[in-house]
């Protein structure tokens, strides 16, 4: 667990908080879910947006780290609190390209996004964020990736850094990506890491409980412990999609917490317990002080539901 306070953070008056955590690289937080801010000479590169009613003070929060441009926002998932500040951030921002002249103008809008940033995500954020025609979107077009990838990992280089997004399906839900940035040692987990309550497995979105278990192993496998030296403060940066920093340590954790309660619902449902007798029951009892709700969006009967039904799911 990292235990040493951040001395670079700065409390902004709108309520957003500025954490320095590389030379180059920062994180944004209270404007829905975190948000990582990359740094150099070729610009600005988020990660996520955070919520709509947020996007003028994230812009001006960037605007107070640095006078580059907003260049790329890339997208871990299509949770509005991730991507509904992308359309105002992005107008926010400016493209690597003109969109000049001529016949072709229609076409270089297009690519250039308008001449605002670039938003990038994966084709299932895309599909979840558009509709198609006839249909009502559920979010407006210019909130919409203007570059979708398909495969597993996609990479770009910028500010002198290699930058994975790394696709991992039917986690939290079927759009979930990290973002690794290999030069600042800094991974942005999205919302398949969550501090401050159970993981949200979203069944209708296509999250699975499984899913959630081998993005986590895979965070861990990115992830580099702070050895031999393990006194230090050090190692890779996890950021979560909300709540704090964490280290590889801090996800294992996590994950060891999701793998428990797994198996204790799973040794359950082989017994012939009913849902509401395994709720009644209590599986994920011993993590409900730090991880557990009764109230709002994400309750812990409402985990153990998603789990419970994510078991029975045909394989």
């Amino acid at each position: 667990m990292l235990l040493f306070a951040f001395a670079a953070s700065a409390q902004e008056n709108s309520g957003l908080e500025v954490i320095k955590l590389r030379p180059s690289f920062y994180v944004i937080t209270g404007a829905g879910a975190n948000i990582g801010v990359q740094i150099g000479s070729d610009g600005v590169v988020l990660v996520d947006a955070g919520a709509a009613d947020a996007s003028d003070q994230v812009v001006a929060a960037v605007r107070r780290l640095t006078n580059q441009p907003i260049r790329y926002i890339i997208n871990t998932n299509a949770d509005a609190d991730h991507v509904g500040g992308n359309a105002k951030v992005a107008k926010a921002g400016k493209s690597f390209f003109d969109i000049g002249n001529g016949p072709r103008g229609d076409l270089a809008k297009a690519m250039t996004n308008g001449g605002a940033a670039s938003i990038l995500a994966s084709d299932s954020v895309l599909r979840r964020m558009s509709a198609p025609v006839g249909k009502d979107s559920a979010f407006p077009a210019d909130a919409w990736p203007t570059e979708a990838f398909y495969q597993a990992r996609k990479t770009l280089y910028l500010n002198h850094e290699g930058i994975e997004i790394l696709n991992q399906p039917a986690a939290h839900s079927a759009s979930d990506s990290f973002v690794y940035f290999r030069g600042s040692d800094v991974v942005m987990a999205g919302d398949v890491l969550d501090t401050t309550r159970f993981p949200l497995i979203d069944l209708a979105k296509g999250g699975s409980i499984q899913g959630e278990i081998d993005a986590l192993n895979h965070l861990i496998q990115i992830a580099i412990p702070s050895a031999p030296l393990v006194n230090q403060e050090g190692g890779t940066y996890v950021v979560s999609g909300h709540g704090r920093i964490c280290d590889q340590a801090d996800v294992v954790e996590y994950r060891d917490m999701v793998v428990i309660v797994r198996d204790v619902i799973q040794d359950m449902i082989k017994k012939g317990m009913s849902l509401q007798q395994i709720k009644a029951a209590s599986p994920a009892r011993p993590y409900e002080p730090q991880y557990g709700s009764t109230s709002g969006a994400w309750t812990t009967d409402a985990y153990i539901e998603a789990v419970y039904k994510s078991l029975l799911q045909p394989k």
